[in-house]
């Protein structure tokens, strides 16, 4: 009789044990839900500034002067419940637009190296003299939103999108398309004053 119960002790144990494997496996890493305002835009239109747009009102605006060579009229659009910032550098058209346009290229493709794709969007509006380009760089990326824009004689703007994080394009996902739809609707309505 001991020796049965033994055999049938040993038995469960072993069931138990093989049943129970599933629980060895990892399980996928998972990330903080994100909630997203609803979009609501303000007027950026500073006094001396060659330009204006409308952006989201839970961005902060500051004039950039930490950047190396940092030139008047860049700034920074934080948005600190995303830890990102969207970097604006504005450029005198000087008979220098291939040169402008060929280190926004570069500065894009630089980050080929991790991107998986880049998209290239045009954007142009003859009415307001605005014309340019989204890129969207897909993958684990220091930036994966960046933009140009220009009337091709005055004006260049260059924005690139920054979280203060490692690269992790699963996790930022979500963020970077509520964010690049802001970044659209800065190119939208952009201004040359």
């Amino acid at each position: 009789m001991k020796r049965i119960n033994l055999i049938v002790g040993i038995f469960l144990l072993v069931l138990f044990c093989a049943c129970n494997g599933a629980s060895n496996v990892p399980r996928p890493r998972g990330y903080l839900r994100t909630d997203f305002p609803e979009k609501q835009y303000r007027v950026f239109d500073v006094s001396g500034f060659p330009y204006r747009f409308e952006c989201p009102e839970y961005a902060t605006i500051a004039v950039d002067t930490q950047s190396y060579n940092y030139e008047p009229f860049w700034i920074n659009l934080q948005l600190p419940r995303y830890n990102a910032t969207i970097h604006i550098s504005h450029k005198k058209v000087q008979k220098n637009l291939p040169e402008l346009l060929n280190d926004t290229h570069n500065f894009v493709y630089r980050h080929v190296i991790k991107a998986e794709a880049i998209s290239e969007m045009p954007y142009l509006n003859d009415e307001q003299k605005v014309y340019g380009m989204l890129y969207e760089l897909d993958g684990n990326v220091a930036s994966a939103v960046q933009f140009y824009t220009t009337d091709s004689t005055r004006n260049f703007l260059r924005g690139a999108l920054y979280f203060s994080a490692t690269p992790n394009a699963d996790s930022l996902a979500p963020s970077i398309a509520f964010l690049t739809k802001d970044i659209q609707h800065l190119m939208e309505t952009l201004e040359w004053k």
